[in-house]
This record gives C-alpha cells, structure tokens and sequence, in this order.
C-alpha cells in the first residue's frame, strides 16, 4: 500500500544568503530559526527564502565577485622599479657628499627608473583571459543554482504528493476504525466469526505500517528542504499547491533544443571554456614577442661626465625559448575542448528529448476516460464499504477492492507527480521555465 516517490540526483554543488520571509534585514548570513507549528508556503515564496537564504549561492556569488576584481587587476600596467647607488665610504670618508673647493659636487650617487612595456597586445589579452574566467564563474554559479532550484522543486512536489497519498490512509484508517468499532460489538455478540474481525484488524495494522513508513520518507523531504531554506525550524513546511494534470501548451523538441542551448548553464559553460582556450592561444602566441623595459636614469660625478642622464633599453632576443610548448599545448587544448562542447551538445539534444517523450506520455495518461473512471470508482468505494457494513458483500470482496482502491488511488498520484516532474525536467534541461 505505499506509494514510492522518485528523487532524481542532482549536482550540486553549492551558494548565497539574505532574510527568511519574516525576518530582520539585519540577520544576514545566518541561518534563519523559525519556531511555528506548520509554516505554509507557496513554492514562489520559497524560491525566494532559497535565492535570499542559501550558504552556497552566497559564496559562489563571493566567487564572482573575486573573479570580476581580476579584470581590473589585468588592465593596470606594472609598477616601475626604483634602482639607485649611493656612496658610503671613499677617500676615508664617510657621506662625502658636499663640494670641492673648485665648487663640484664630490660624492658620487646613481639614480634609475625601469618601466616594463608589454609588447603585442598582451595586456589587452590578459583582460580578455579575464573577463571570460569571470564569466565561467558566473556561468558556473547559476548551474549550481538551477542544481539546487531542481532539488527544492522535486522536494516540494514529492511532499505534496506525499501529503495527499497520508491523506488518503488516513481517512482509510478512520473508516476502518469505525467498522472495527462496530465489528467489535458483533463479535461479542456472536454475530461475527474471529477471522473476519481479525482480517481488518490486519488490515488497520498493515495501514498504520504504511503511515508510518510514509512519515518517515516525509521526514527525508522535510529535512533536505529546510537545508536547501536555511531555515532552523522544529515546524512542518507544508506546500500549499495543489498538483494536478493541467492543460499544457506545447513546445516541440527542435524550439526547446534551441532554447537550451541559449540558456542551459551547463552547456553555456563548455562553449565559454572554449573561448577561453582561443583567448589563451592568442595570449601563448603573443608570449614570443619580447616585451621590452625602458630604464632612464641620471648618474652625478659619473666617469666621463659629472651630471650624467642616460636612458636604457632591455629587449630579450627570443633566440632559445620562442614559447612553442605552451602554444602547442593550447592548440591542444582547444581541440580538447571542442570535442567537450560538442558532447555536451549531443548530451542536451537526448535529454530534452526524452524529457520531452517523458511529458508526451504523461499528458497521453491524462484522458477525459482516465479522469471519469477515478471518479466513479471514488464514488464506488463509498458504495462498497457501506454495503460490507450492511452485510450485502462477504469480507472477501471488501478486501480485494479496499485494496484495489488503495491502488488506484496511489495510481493517480503518481500520475499527477510525474506529469509535474516531467516539466521540471524540460525546465531544468532548458535552463529557464519555459513550462509553466
């Protein structure tokens, strides 16, 4: 009699922080601790606790941050070096610094400024290296938060749906206790033989067994949502849709695809890391060309002239070392990386389409017939323990369709959770939610 629920794995990863819906603007970065019984919410409402509230999304928008400083970092020329000798000691002296009777200077002191230039382009290449780490950042932030935004969504569906499923047994264990209440008095009166009392005694049990296997999985849920809120809470969250198979405008497989590729992070992040390969092949080649450090410098009582100014120029001449590794090996890289990109593509197109075969055959469950049975059947239930109660039917066949019901019920459920899972799927494959 228990229904089984899926949870997909999800990567994660994960990061960032602010308020719970009640709380102080002054209580950021903390988790939140919220001490109502039951705290109903909608799954927007809990979108935003999750976007305001997780750990993980702040400290991957802290790893943007960091990355978006480095662009700056790149564009700022090299500081200059200050070289300069002085004299200590000469002609048993110490400093002798001052004039000559003739009216020259003694002493003698070096002043030199280097200044590096970077050649070809180089600069501007770091900038552009930069620029595009920082969008692999920002890229690989918000795959941790569709990661994350995917796990709070099937966890809010799954304790719906969990919910509605201990709705049903409870009310089933409400009509069984009743009739028990009423067999028990038959059986003292004769009227009953023991095994039939005792085949819905067993059958209370088996459903009280299956209550509580169905809290504990509740439980698992209740816990990984509030993790994924931050918040600190003894209360129960209880979502407040209700899911059901709605109408649906379709999107065919080819609009999705081309959708996806345009919005899912994933794949957004393997053609950013080619760019980012070409960049650092264009800035390897740039390597070969020498970057080229100029030196002014004024030299006093020098040699051959007692105020010298002079100007130095230092170049390496590329003779042994022309960097060929390191542009082979990006050269490499690219095509490592291309290959990358074009898996990744191959790997999207499969799975929006068969998340998308998923949704079709979901909907093709969902018939007018489909609905008109589960209606009539929740009205034949009714029918059925009435007339066990009024004894027009044996104990037998109230059991089989007590169970049958139980199924059929269950049957449903699940229908309805898998038509809402496979949008979830087709939004998370995309990137965005484009079903609504």
């Amino acid at each position: 009699m228990r229904i089984a629920f899926k949870r997909e794995p999800i990567l994660v990863a994960c990061f960032f922080v602010f308020n719970l819906l009640f709380a102080s603007p002054n209580s950021k970065a903390q988790s939140k601790k919220i001490d109502t019984d039951t705290l109903r919410m909608s799954l927007p409402a809990m979108e935003k606790i999750f976007l305001d509230s997780n750990l993980t999304l702040l400290a991957g928008h802290y790893g943007v941050d960091a990355q978006k400083a480095l662009i700056q970092q790149a564009k700022v020329w090299d500081n200059p070096t200050l070289n300069t000798d002085q004299v200590i000691a000469a002609n048993g002296k110490f400093f002798p610094y001052g004039k000559n009777p003739d009216g020259t200077y003694s002493g003698q002191y070096y002043i030199q400024v280097q200044q590096l230039i970077k050649t070809a382009g180089k600069r501007g290449k770091l900038v552009n290296l930069a620029t595009t780490n920082a969008k692999l950042s920002e890229l690989q932030l918000q795959d941790v938060l569709r990661n994350l935004r995917y796990q709070l969504r099937l966890d809010f569906y799954n304790i719906l749906q969990q919910l509605n499923t201990k709705s049903i047994y409870e009310t089933q264990r409400a009509q069984l206790s009743k009739l028990l209440t009423g067999m028990d008095a038959q059986l003292s009166a004769g009227n009953i033989a023991q095994k039939d009392y005792l085949r819905i005694q067993a059958l209370s049990i088996a459903l009280e067994q299956d209550i509580t296997a169905l809290n504990k999985d509740i439980e698992d849920n209740e816990n990984d949502l509030k993790t994924l809120l931050q918040l600190k809470t003894n209360g129960f969250i209880k979502p407040t849709e209700t899911v059901t198979n709605n109408a649906l405008n379709l999107i065919n497989a080819e609009i999705l695809f081309d959708t996806a590729r345009k919005s899912n992070p994933n794949y957004l992040l393997q053609q950013t890391q080619t760019v980012y390969q070409q960049q650092n092949l264009s800035y390897q080649k740039s390597l070969r060309t020498p970057d080229l450090t100029i030196s002014p410098n004024y030299d006093r009582n020098s040699n051959f002239s007692p105020n010298y100014w002079g100007l130095g120029i230092s170049l390496p001449l590329p003779i042994i070392n022309n960097n060929k590794g390191n542009i082979k090996s990006a050269e490499y890289s690219i095509k490592q990386q291309q290959t990358i990109t074009a898996s990744a593509e191959t790997e999207l197109w499969n799975n929006i389409n068969a998340a998308y075969h998923k949704l079709l055959m979901t909907i093709k469950q969902n018939s007018n017939t489909q609905k008109e049975f589960y209606q009539k059947y929740e009205a034949m239930y009714q029918n059925v323990l009435t007339s066990y109660q009024n004894k027009q039917i044996n104990l037998l066949e109230f059991l089989d369709f007590f169970n049958d019901y139980t199924a059929s019920q269950q049957r449903l459920l699940q229908q309805n959770l898998n038509f809402q899972l496979a949008k979830e799927e087709i939004n998370y494959h995309t990137g965005i939610n484009i079903l609504k």
